[in-house]
Protein backbone atom coordinates (compact mmCIF):
# COMPACT_ATOMS: atom_id res chain seq x y z
CA UNK A 1 0.00 0.00 0.00
CA UNK A 2 1.29 3.48 -0.80
CA UNK A 3 2.02 6.01 1.92
CA UNK A 4 -0.18 8.63 0.22
CA UNK A 5 -3.21 6.31 -0.09
CA UNK A 6 -6.26 7.95 1.40
CA UNK A 7 -8.11 6.17 4.16
CA UNK A 8 -11.21 6.83 6.18
CA UNK A 9 -10.85 5.28 9.62
CA UNK A 10 -14.05 3.59 10.74
CA UNK A 11 -12.67 2.02 13.91
CA UNK A 12 -9.18 2.25 15.36
CA UNK A 13 -8.03 -0.69 17.48
CA UNK A 14 -5.61 -0.81 20.39
CA UNK A 15 -2.08 -2.05 19.67
CA UNK A 16 0.46 -3.49 22.07
CA UNK A 17 3.33 -0.99 22.42
CA UNK A 18 5.83 -3.90 22.67
CA UNK A 19 4.61 -5.41 19.40
CA UNK A 20 5.97 -4.81 15.89
CA UNK A 21 2.44 -3.61 15.04
CA UNK A 22 2.04 0.17 15.30
CA UNK A 23 -1.38 0.59 13.62
CA UNK A 24 -4.59 -1.46 13.45
CA UNK A 25 -7.90 -0.13 12.14
CA UNK A 26 -10.95 -0.89 10.06
CA UNK A 27 -10.92 1.53 7.14
CA UNK A 28 -12.28 2.46 3.75
CA UNK A 29 -9.42 2.95 1.29
CA UNK A 30 -9.30 5.35 -1.62
CA UNK A 31 -10.72 8.74 -2.43
CA UNK A 32 -14.41 9.14 -1.44
CA UNK A 33 -16.67 9.31 -4.48
CA UNK A 34 -13.87 8.30 -6.88
CA UNK A 35 -12.25 4.98 -6.05
CA UNK A 36 -13.09 4.32 -2.42
CA UNK A 37 -13.50 0.69 -1.42
CA UNK A 38 -17.12 -0.40 -1.01
CA UNK A 39 -16.46 -2.75 1.89
CA UNK A 40 -14.39 -1.94 4.96
CA UNK A 41 -10.92 -3.45 5.15
CA UNK A 42 -8.53 -4.15 7.99
CA UNK A 43 -5.41 -1.98 7.77
CA UNK A 44 -2.43 -3.16 9.79
CA UNK A 45 0.87 -1.31 10.00
CA UNK A 46 3.99 -3.03 11.32
CA UNK A 47 7.70 -2.34 11.42
CA UNK A 48 10.61 -4.71 10.81
CA UNK A 49 14.21 -3.51 10.94
CA UNK A 50 13.11 0.14 10.78
CA UNK A 51 11.03 -0.44 7.63
CA UNK A 52 7.29 0.19 7.89
CA UNK A 53 4.84 -2.06 6.08
CA UNK A 54 1.11 -1.54 5.55
CA UNK A 55 -1.21 -4.47 4.95
CA UNK A 56 -4.82 -4.14 3.80
CA UNK A 57 -6.76 -7.34 4.36
CA UNK A 58 -10.26 -8.71 4.81
CA UNK A 59 -9.15 -10.97 7.68
CA UNK A 60 -11.06 -9.57 10.63
CA UNK A 61 -10.79 -12.89 12.47
CA UNK A 62 -7.02 -12.62 13.11
CA UNK A 63 -5.17 -10.42 15.55
CA UNK A 64 -2.97 -7.66 14.13
CA UNK A 65 0.09 -9.60 15.36
CA UNK A 66 -1.06 -12.72 13.45
CA UNK A 67 -1.57 -10.67 10.28
CA UNK A 68 1.89 -9.08 10.58
CA UNK A 69 3.49 -12.48 11.22
CA UNK A 70 1.68 -14.07 8.27
CA UNK A 71 2.91 -11.34 5.92
CA UNK A 72 6.44 -11.60 7.31
CA UNK A 73 6.33 -15.34 6.48
CA UNK A 74 4.91 -14.56 3.07
CA UNK A 75 7.75 -12.13 2.45
CA UNK A 76 10.26 -14.85 3.43
CA UNK A 77 8.64 -17.15 0.87
CA UNK A 78 8.85 -14.39 -1.77
CA UNK A 79 12.54 -13.91 -0.95
CA UNK A 80 13.16 -17.67 -1.23
CA UNK A 81 11.61 -17.81 -4.70
CA UNK A 82 13.55 -14.69 -5.76
CA UNK A 83 16.72 -16.49 -4.65
CA UNK A 84 15.52 -19.63 -6.44
CA UNK A 85 15.05 -17.74 -9.72
CA UNK A 86 18.30 -15.81 -9.40
CA UNK A 87 20.59 -18.72 -8.50
CA UNK A 88 18.95 -21.73 -10.13
CA UNK A 89 17.52 -19.94 -13.16
CA UNK A 90 14.14 -21.56 -12.56
CA UNK A 91 11.57 -19.09 -13.83
CA UNK A 92 8.44 -21.15 -13.37
CA UNK A 93 7.38 -24.22 -11.48
CA UNK A 94 6.41 -27.25 -13.50
CA UNK A 95 4.65 -29.16 -10.72
CA UNK A 96 1.09 -28.33 -9.72
CA UNK A 97 0.61 -30.73 -6.81
CA UNK A 98 1.99 -30.35 -3.30
CA UNK A 99 4.26 -33.39 -3.69
CA UNK A 100 5.40 -32.42 -7.18
CA UNK A 101 6.26 -28.95 -5.95
CA UNK A 102 8.25 -30.42 -3.06
CA UNK A 103 10.16 -32.72 -5.43
CA UNK A 104 11.00 -29.82 -7.75
CA UNK A 105 12.15 -27.59 -4.88
CA UNK A 106 14.25 -30.34 -3.31
CA UNK A 107 15.76 -31.30 -6.66
CA UNK A 108 16.70 -27.67 -7.24
CA UNK A 109 18.23 -27.31 -3.79
CA UNK A 110 20.19 -30.55 -4.15
CA UNK A 111 21.45 -29.39 -7.55
CA UNK A 112 22.51 -26.06 -6.10
CA UNK A 113 24.28 -27.74 -3.17
CA UNK A 114 26.13 -30.08 -5.55
CA UNK A 115 27.16 -27.07 -7.62
CA UNK A 116 28.34 -25.29 -4.48
CA UNK A 117 30.44 -28.31 -3.46
CA UNK A 118 31.86 -28.62 -6.99
CA UNK A 119 32.81 -24.93 -7.18
CA UNK A 120 34.29 -24.91 -3.68
CA UNK A 121 36.37 -28.06 -4.16
CA UNK A 122 37.58 -27.34 -7.69
CA UNK A 123 37.89 -23.55 -7.72
CA UNK A 124 37.65 -22.49 -4.04
CA UNK A 125 34.84 -20.07 -4.89
CA UNK A 126 31.08 -19.65 -4.67
CA UNK A 127 28.72 -20.81 -7.40
CA UNK A 128 28.84 -18.46 -10.38
CA UNK A 129 27.13 -18.51 -13.74
CA UNK A 130 30.56 -18.82 -15.33
CA UNK A 131 31.28 -22.07 -13.47
CA UNK A 132 27.78 -23.42 -14.13
CA UNK A 133 28.22 -22.81 -17.86
CA UNK A 134 31.67 -24.45 -17.82
CA UNK A 135 30.25 -27.48 -16.03
CA UNK A 136 27.30 -27.69 -18.44
CA UNK A 137 29.67 -27.64 -21.43
CA UNK A 138 31.89 -30.27 -19.79
CA UNK A 139 28.90 -32.55 -19.14
CA UNK A 140 27.59 -32.06 -22.70
CA UNK A 141 31.02 -32.91 -24.14
CA UNK A 142 31.27 -36.04 -22.00
CA UNK A 143 27.78 -37.08 -23.05
CA UNK A 144 28.73 -36.60 -26.70
CA UNK A 145 31.78 -38.83 -26.17
CA UNK A 146 29.70 -41.45 -24.39
CA UNK A 147 26.98 -41.10 -27.00
CA UNK A 148 29.37 -41.51 -29.93
CA UNK A 149 31.09 -44.48 -28.22
CA UNK A 150 27.67 -46.05 -27.65
CA UNK A 151 26.67 -45.35 -31.24
CA UNK A 152 29.91 -47.00 -32.44
CA UNK A 153 29.08 -50.02 -30.27
CA UNK A 154 25.57 -50.21 -31.74
CA UNK A 155 26.92 -49.83 -35.29
CA UNK A 156 29.39 -52.68 -34.73
CA UNK A 157 26.69 -54.83 -33.16
CA UNK A 158 24.33 -54.20 -36.10
CA UNK A 159 27.13 -54.79 -38.58
CA UNK A 160 27.91 -58.17 -37.00
CA UNK A 161 24.25 -59.15 -37.24
CA UNK A 162 24.01 -58.01 -40.85
CA UNK A 163 27.23 -59.79 -41.73
CA UNK A 164 26.09 -63.01 -40.10
CA UNK A 165 22.82 -62.87 -42.01
CA UNK A 166 24.65 -62.25 -45.27
CA UNK A 167 26.84 -65.35 -44.84
CA UNK A 168 23.98 -67.80 -44.34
Amino acid sequence: MRKKSQKVIIEKKEVDPDSIVFFDAIVLLGTPGINQSEKPLRLVGYEVEKVKYWIATNRFDLSSQQIATAYKFRWNIENFFAWWKRHLKVYHLIARSKHGLMVQILAGLITYLLLAIYCQQNYNEKVSIKRVRELRIQIQNELRCVGSAYQTYLDRKNNVKQTSYAKT
